[in-house]
């Protein structure tokens, strides 16, 4: 079972939703699920915007990110090896430069990036990536 790297955008879409087909699936996946520890300051540096989109309490979203983040493992990106942040940044260095250790870390993990993202599907697959994440799927 190859492991799920969570873009930040998805965590984002299941804490303004908490009853989304993306927040159940966060919450009952048997597949790993992994976010580089980047991705939780991207959620933290957004935090005022998801509770006025979700219409919830801060202390509501906190609860709800606070279960999501229980089954999402948080890597360190300083062990992604140099090879797969080289060949990421040939990915996404004109596509969009912030998802770099999103597709760094799919690379390293040999799993599938999970990201809600057209343009970064749309500019990573023109460059041959396809190790995408399908809740429709079976990977």
């Amino acid at each position: 079972m190859k492991p799920v790297i969570v873009d930040t955008n998805i965590v984002f879409s299941a804490l303004v939703n908490k009853n989304s087909n993306i927040a159940t699936l966060l919450l009952s996946s048997e597949q790993p699920l992994l976010m580089p520890k980047y991705g939780f300051v991207e959620l933290f540096k957004y935090k005022e915007k998801i509770c006025a989109v979700s219409k919830h309490s801060q202390d509501e979203v906190l609860e709800l990110l606070y279960e999501l983040i229980r089954h999402i493992d948080f890597f360190d990106e300083n062990s992604i090896s140099v090879e797969a942040l080289q060949k990421a940044w040939g990915l996404v260095r004109d596509v969009d430069a912030k998802d770099l250790l999103f597709v760094a870390l799919t690379i390293e993990m040999g799993g599938l990036l999970w990201t809600g993202d057209n343009q970064l599907k749309i500019g990573l697959e023109s460059r041959g990536f396809n190790a995408f994440f399908s809740p429709t799927a079976d990977p």
